[in-house]
């Protein structure tokens, strides 16, 4: 259905324009924008990681885990944000600064263990470049997608 190829650019405008997430009323905007059910909508925003369903903090580090980052490191680098923000994979800082999430291959095998950060990818991951990330973010937070 040709309505329904609307739905990625929708939902990518939409989460821009609502603090980087796609609240229920958001979903139910979207449908009724463009001609489909709720359900359909919530089906593509569930599908893909790069929709936030809930809230999320103003940085989203969003921590490669599939197997070549794995075997690089990602684990721990995901461990030790974790327990320098104290707060586990999912989850926002009470300042509403940081969330982490372990996603999907983020395509950059190559550079691994890597993040993305808005729009950027940050690679070679180490805890000193998490901890200079993360004072650097904290200065100047990344734009959001």
């Amino acid at each position: 259905e040709r309505r329904a190829s609307a739905l990625l650019p929708a939902l990518d405008l939409a989460q821009r324009q609502n603090d980087n997430w796609i609240s229920k009323e958001v979903v139910e905007t979207i449908a009724a924008t463009i001609g489909v059910p709720p359900i359909r909508v919530f089906e593509v925003a569930s599908f893909y990681t790069m929709y936030n369903l809930k809230p999320v903090g103003k940085v989203l580090l969003e921590v490669c885990r599939t197997g070549p980052c794995c075997t690089v490191g990602a684990e721990r680098i995901l461990q030790y944000i974790e327990r320098k923000l104290g707060i586990t994979v999912g989850q926002t800082t009470p300042d509403g600064m940081f969330t982490v999430r372990g996603v999907e291959c983020l395509g950059a095998c190559g550079y691994a263990p890597m993040m993305q950060v808005g729009e950027k990818y940050y690679e070679f991951l180490t805890e000193s470049k998490i901890d200079q990330l993360i004072e650097e973010f904290r200065q100047n937070p990344p734009e959001t997608r």
